[in-house]
């Protein structure tokens, strides 16, 4: 079993191909592209309430843990129209009145428990060689956005890090970013 601590893109991917395979598809999809979009621990995950979103002005208000700070992000076109699906189903669910974005069958907020559980279900269908849990969504998000290149300190910001050490591990390990370092 591969020991790493985040997912690659292809991996994410094929998750996400996986949860059409679901009893809930439109949700599960949605909960895993906003956990990887936008670098969500699996408890900001599952506290994200209805009126966090501003589907108008396509923001999300991010309430960070851990002391970290929180912060609104844009709402990339990777999730709005995943995202717009589930409120749609989500309309006709039980638990529609719920505030959670993401109610449970017995009407409070999604559990972390539940979430790992779907995610190492949809790894598993996907074939993958390791055992993903949702904080490897949130370390992908900031290998990705190393990989392209971002600014440690945006990174930070988005992750909502109060200290820059716990941002740096994305960038340290990215080879690109010495890439042309001459030529300036």
């Amino acid at each position: 079993m591969d020991k790493r601590k985040f997912l690659t893109r292809s991996e994410i991917r094929k998750i996400l191909t996986a949860t059409q395979t679901g009893t809930h598809p439109a949700r599960d999809n949605c909960l895993f592209r906003l956990c990887f979009f936008h670098g969500l621990r699996v408890s900001e995950l599952c506290n994200i309430t209805l009126t966090d979103l501003d589907m108008q002005q396509k923001i999300i208000y991010i309430r960070r843990l851990k002391n970290g700070l929180s912060t609104i992000h844009p709402l990339t076109e990777d999730v709005i129209p995943f995202l717009n699906l589930w409120l749609s189903k989500r309309a006709f669910t039980r638990n529609a009145l719920q505030p959670w974005l993401f109610p449970s069958q017995k009407g409070g907020a999604i559990s972390r428990q539940q979430i790992y559980t779907l995610l190492k279900k949809y790894g598993s269908i996907a074939g993958l060689t390791i055992q993903p849990h949702p904080h490897m969504l949130r370390h992908a998000c900031g290998y990705a956005l190393a990989d392209l290149g971002v600014d440690t300190r945006l990174i930070q910001d988005y992750l909502g890090h109060r200290n820059i050490r716990h941002t740096v591990i994305y960038t340290a390990t990215n080879a690109k970013r010495f890439y042309g370092v001459w030529q300036k």
